[in-house]
């Protein structure tokens, strides 16, 4: 059975950092691709960032490239995401996915 837990939201100042982490399992990690997906309120899901199975191939919402960057542990069957520069229309709930599978989300919240 797939699992993805993600951890690391929280509030954060405008300008601040934060990651978030997806611990991965009842899969091969290693041989899938993933995504990191937001979904701010009243607006629907959004592709923000793709990472290839062994990490080598990443890409990036022209709204958060430069200032995000996913990377992936397959020794930890762990997903991140490093978000930095953050603007208040980063605020969302942030969700690791894999195909079909999604994790549960953790909200980030930019506000002074």
């Amino acid at each position: 059975q797939v699992q993805l837990v993600e951890s690391g939201g929280g509030l954060v100042q405008p300008g601040g950092s934060l990651r978030l982490s997806c611990a991965a399992s009842g899969f091969t990690f290693s041989s899938y691709f993933m995504r990191w997906c937001r979904q701010a309120p009243g607006k629907g899901l959004e592709w923000v960032a793709f990472i290839s199975s062994r990490g080598g191939t990443t890409s990036y919402a022209d709204s958060v490239k430069g200032r995000f960057t996913i990377s992936k542990d397959n020794a930890k069957n762990t997903l991140y995401l490093q978000m930095s520069s953050l603007k208040p229309e980063d605020a969302a709930v942030y969700y690791c996915t894999s195909g079909e599978d999604r994790s549960q989300g953790t909200k980030v919240t930019v506000s002074s």
